[in-house]
């Protein structure tokens, strides 16, 4: 009797301390959002270089296309920076910014300064799309399908080993 009286305590030890070490393992990066397979949300945003001008989603409808949420004020950022620049490059996607809660001066004068490999950059002042789309911390990478159905989210920043193993092939599926 009183060795089942430590061996309950220890038994459940075990386990927490089990339950931490797997948990431990994870990556919060893996973490799987809930948009996957569902529709992007629709959106109508200025471009960050030109006000007058206007980007919808459905300008996007018909083809595969990566969004890339970034800011002037995100260290992150400019670290996956050179690796945008080299993506967008290839051409294998058209890839387009989302300016998040920045200003138009900070922002404009980031891509003159590091390169912008954007199509457009679509300048969100106020984070509205940036929570449509769950966003809750720059930089996120999106690849959307012709349907407009977000098909891949990165939480943090793409690394030259994320888009050689898990875009590129999906661009490359998608547009089949």
């Amino acid at each position: 009797m009183k060795a089942l009286r430590f061996l309950v305590p220890l038994a459940v030890l075990v386990v927490l301390v089990g339950f931490l070490a797997v948990g431990l393992k994870l990556d919060p990066r893996e973490v799987p959002s809930p948009l996957i397979g569902k529709p992007a949300p629709a959106f109508a945003l200025v471009r960050l270089d030109d006000a007058q001008q206007t980007i919808r989603k459905e300008d996007l409808l018909g083809k595969v296309w990566i969004l890339n949420v970034w800011a002037s004020w995100c260290a992150a950022c400019r670290e996956e920076h050179p690796h945008l620049l080299a993506f967008a490059r290839t051409r294998q996607a058209p890839l387009y910014g989302l300016n998040y809660k920045d200003t138009r001066p900070d922002a404009t004068g980031w891509l003159a300064r590091f390169g912008d490999p954007y199509e457009a950059s679509l300048f969100d002042p106020d984070g509205r799309l940036g929570l449509d789309l769950g966003v809750y911390g720059v930089p996120e990478t999106f690849v959307i399908d012709k349907e407009g159905r977000i098909r891949f989210k990165q939480i943090g920043p793409v690394t030259p080993e994320v888009i050689q193993t898990k875009i590129v092939p999906l661009v490359k599926e998608l547009n089949g």
